[in-house]
């Protein structure tokens, strides 16, 4: 039996396939790229989107990591990136030097996952003191077995996996908890691809690695989630936890930004007002965390009036849910 999300890949295929002769050169095209944790929620739309149009626009969405995705955002190579962290001063300054100007635009909460094998019964909690004693640069070639984490830990090597450089999960992981973005250890399996990592920690006992919530839950059968304790006991990521803020610090908002000159092709304009409008949903079906209608709303009423900048200084750790219409609204 076919999904909803299957079948609606199977109809875009479908309707793509069946007027590539006649769409293939004549089409408009909405280029995307960036994160792969933002991917799952702009395919959904980009597909339901084409399956509308009837084929009428083609979308691509590409996953090079939010990094690799702004360096093409801002050489004006895409329209939209997708980003699980706000846009930094370094790439501010890298649209500035080109002419880019950005439509940000907040689409969800991301729950930051920490995960282990199913085997691993030992670290079913982790404070984040320990992840930093795991995850920061001095730990390279020092930290290399469970024990030497915690003494009631096994005398194992510990196997890392994690995001590549290029990743904002990557970014805000380390600054979250390290308290310096990209300040890592090296010697992990890096990869922007979190289907790479979710295989990695779900062949190996000793593994531990973190990704977006969705690629969590999505193989939940798989790998386990590791309960955050910052302070207050141990706490598991999901959707009351993100609610309620006691997922800390690893809950987060996750967002495109729109090319503000690409906002002049209609097809963009469409496309933004569809995702905006169908969000909640897309972003529940695909295991993320809407945000709320109001904020929906804005986001289409900062593309009508071209509201181009950020409400970030280039961090996004410690944002509460209920801030992000407060923050937006001060644009």
């Amino acid at each position: 039996m076919l999904t909803s999300f299957h079948f609606r890949t199977f109809l875009a295929a479908t309707l793509l396939s069946a007027s590539a002769i006649t769409t293939a050169i004549a089409s408009p095209i909405v280029k995307i790229d960036g994160s792969s944790t933002v991917f799952p929620i702009t395919e959904a739309v980009a597909e339901d989107f084409q399956i509308a149009k009837r084929g009428a626009v083609r979308v691509t969405v590409g996953i090079s990591g939010t990094g690799g995705g702004f360096k093409k955002f801002c050489r004006n190579e895409i329209d939209i990136v997708n980003a699980s962290r706000p846009i930094t001063e370094l790439e501010m300054e890298a649209c500035k030097q080109t002419g880019v100007q950005y439509i940000e635009m907040p689409i969800a909460f991301d729950a930051l996952t920490v995960v282990v094998n199913p085997k691993n019964t030992w670290s079913k909690t982790i404070t984040v003191e320990e992840l930093k004693k795991i995850w920061e640069p001095g730990a390279q070639g020092k930290i290399t077995n469970w024990n030497q984490i915690n003494p009631e830990w096994p005398d194992k090597k510990i196997k890392l996996y994690g995001p590549g450089a290029d990743s904002g999960t990557f970014e805000y992981f380390t600054e979250a908890v390290v308290g310096k973005a990209k300040s890592s250890r090296g010697d992990f399996t890096a990869s922007e691809d979190d289907n790479v990592l979710v295989q990695g920690v779900a062949s190996d006992i000793y593994a531990l690695g973190f990704f977006g919530f969705a690629y969590y839950i999505e193989n939940s059968k798989k790998i386990s989630a590791v309960a955050i304790d910052n302070g207050n006991g141990g706490v598991l990521p999901s959707a009351a936890t993100v609610e309620n803020n006691s997922y800390k610090p690893l809950s987060r908002p996750i967002f495109i930004y729109i090319n503000a000159k690409s906002t002049e092709k209609p097809e963009i304009q469409e496309f933004v007002n569809f995702y905006m409008q169908n969000a909640a949903a897309l972003v529940t079906e695909v295991k993320y965390f809407p945000l709320s209608k109001e904020v929906y709303n804005l986001n289409i009423e900062h593309l009508n009036k071209k509201k181009v900048g950020t409400v970030f200084k280039g961090t996004g750790t410690n944002i509460k849910l209920e801030d992000i219409l407060k923050l937006e609204s001060s644009l």
